[in-house]
């Protein structure tokens, strides 16, 4: 029935809502690792019903963001260095991986000098230029912002979702663990990594040496916002 479906996919984005609302107050620190709540507590909050947020709940859990309790309703995960180090290694390995198909042109359909795959770089590139200019200015939730959505449409390029999905969860679960870290810190000015614009010319040239060393230095950036004082 027409009510029926419109009822369904009214709940469905409502749960889509309150997972994005969630996800974005564990990446702003306001949901602290290992902090608890229930599912009434968030309807509550919401003003909605308790079978979406479940759902959403659920939703965050399975994508390792909260761990669920079968008593104690859900808490935000908390992450080790070795979660940490294990993610950056991963994420390493799936991006070289899209990198050399990029530059390699062993896929003609992904060569840079095809006109839909630069015009696509493009449109990456301003997304990069965005969060150049948040990391300059040390705003950390502006920076999350375009930088899940600079690498979300680099990975559309090669037009695998599952690859996508999976880039863009672990990006999101690294950002989750420096969060903490970062938010401690006073000022964030040239404390963030900003090579997004000269990733984004590299793989525009299909220099793939050059993408390379970028992300190397990425890396080890990352590695050191756990393991050490943040570097510019």
């Amino acid at each position: 029935m027409p009510g029926s479906t419109k009822g369904a996919v009214t709940r469905s984005t409502l749960r889509q809502q309150i997972a994005d609302a969630l996800r974005d107050e564990v990446l702003a620190g306001r949901l602290q690792p290992g902090q608890e709540f229930t599912v009434k507590e968030i309807a509550d909050q919401y003003g909605v019903s308790a079978t979406p947020v479940r759902e959403a709940l659920v939703d965050l859990s399975a994508q390792g963001l909260l761990d669920a309790d079968q008593h104690r309703g859900f808490r935000v995960h908390e992450y080790s260095a070795d979660d940490f180090r294990g993610m950056v290694e991963a994420r390493s390995l799936v991006i070289g991986g899209m990198f050399h198909a990029l530059t390699g042109g062993r896929r003609s359909d992904l060569r840079p000098d095809d006109p839909r795959v630069a015009a696509a770089l493009a449109g990456v590139r301003r997304r990069g230029e965005e969060a150049r200019r948040a990391a300059g200015a040390g705003d950390l939730t502006v920076l999350i912002g375009y930088d899940l959505r600079f690498w979300r449409e680099l990975a559309a390029l090669f037009g695998n979702p599952h690859l996508s999905d999976f880039l863009h969860r672990l990006r999101v679960q690294t950002w989750v663990c420096t969060v903490q870290h970062l938010r401690r810190l006073p000022d964030l000015r040239d404390r963030l990594w900003r090579g997004h614009t000269e990733l984004a010319d590299a793989l525009s040239r299909g220099d793939a040496d050059a993408a390379r060393s970028i992300i190397e230095a990425y890396d080890a950036h990352s590695l050191a916002l756990i393991e050490g004082p943040p570097q510019g």
